[in-house]
């Protein structure tokens, strides 16, 4: 009877589990698995090819964890890539002869580029009440042209060492330093989402924002915070470019506010707002690495890259829990 009435609850539990919500996991799995088989004789599982994955992908994962937040509570920036060569090109500038200011100053003047562009965002956003995705499409043509505008088009030269080893260049000790900041950034993101009132907080303005403000959530406060948090970190990402690349182009992060967004949608996130993981868009952000990668050692066209990448996520995506 016993043995009976635990097969009952296996089953039972069997029939219960919905693998749609772990199909990022299965998804990166199958990838991986994919990919190591077929191009094991070109290095795929070489643990510098796996390092370089974690490289090429760090600034996109990092700025993906702000954009959790943002789109986690029903908004959306177009703007982070320009904002992203705007930084660059402030940092460059600073540390340039014309200036000469020290690397530390010329990193606060960066973020702060990135912090000022994110509160314009969500002062916009949240109490004029334009809607986030007009309000971005417009500072990203604004970004651009400003950070076009510092540097005449031209890239601007970093020689500072101690600059670049430490953002972006460098190894501190067995770990680039991207690596670090980029494990920074997500146990930061994945404590204040998890474990704040401020996570739950995001959430609740992104799932119903009329229920959120009756159950006394500051819902102008929290759009404001998301859209000026995420210009900060996309202000960060600009430095780590300048440092990994030794330079400043309004060039950096063109066309990267789609990558970013793609890693958070494909990592579980709702387009709509109301649900986020930090831990998905983490592993969003690998499986996009991971696919370039891939597609890169396969030898095929960019062309067909194009048509394979988007084919993928859109059967990830498509696979997805639906709520």
């Amino acid at each position: 009877m016993t043995g009976t009435t635990s097969d009952g609850r296996g089953r039972a539990a069997l029939a219960s589990f919905d693998w749609r919500q772990y199909i990022i996991y299965i998804g990166f799995a199958i990838v991986f698995v994919v990919f190591a088989i077929t191009l094991n004789d070109r290095g795929f599982l070489a643990p510098l090819n796996l390092l370089n994955i974690f490289r090429q992908t760090a600034i996109i994962s990092i700025m993906a964890v702000a954009m959790t937040f943002v789109i986690g509570a029903g908004q959306i920036d177009l703007s982070v890539g320009a904002l992203v060569g705007l930084s660059s090109v402030v940092t460059a500038l600073a540390m340039s002869p014309a200036w000469g200011l020290p690397w530390p100053v010329a990193v606060l003047l960066g973020i702060l580029a990135g912090i000022v562009v994110g509160v314009v965002n969500g002062a916009l956003v949240a109490y004029v009440a334009i809607p986030s995705f007009l309000v971005t499409l417009a500072t990203l043509g604004i970004v651009n042209g400003t950070a076009q505008w510092m540097s005449d088009t031209a890239p601007i030269p970093i020689a500072d060492e101690t600059f670049t080893f430490l953002f972006g260049s460098g190894d501190w000790g067995p770990l680039p330093s991207l690596l670090v900041w980029t494990a920074a950034t997500f146990l930061i993101g994945w404590v204040v989402m998890r474990k704040t009132t401020y996570g739950r907080q995001v959430l609740a303005t992104g799932g119903n924002a009329v229920a959120a403000r009756f159950s006394g959530v500051d819902i102008r406060r929290v759009r404001f915070l998301v859209m000026a948090v995420m210009g900060t970190v996309a202000g960060l990402a600009g430095v780590l470019f300048a440092g990994r690349l030794h330079s400043g182009r309004f060039e950096f992060g063109a066309g990267s506010e789609l990558s970013v967004i793609a890693a958070v949608i494909l990592g579980g996130t709702s387009l709509f707002g109301g649900r986020a993981t930090i831990m998905g868009t983490l592993l969003g952000s690998l499986m996009i690495g991971l696919i370039n990668n891939g597609l890169t050692l396969a030898n095929l066209p960019t062309s067909q890259q194009f048509i394979v990448r988007g084919v993928i996520i859109i059967l990830a995506v498509a696979l997805a829990k639906k709520r």
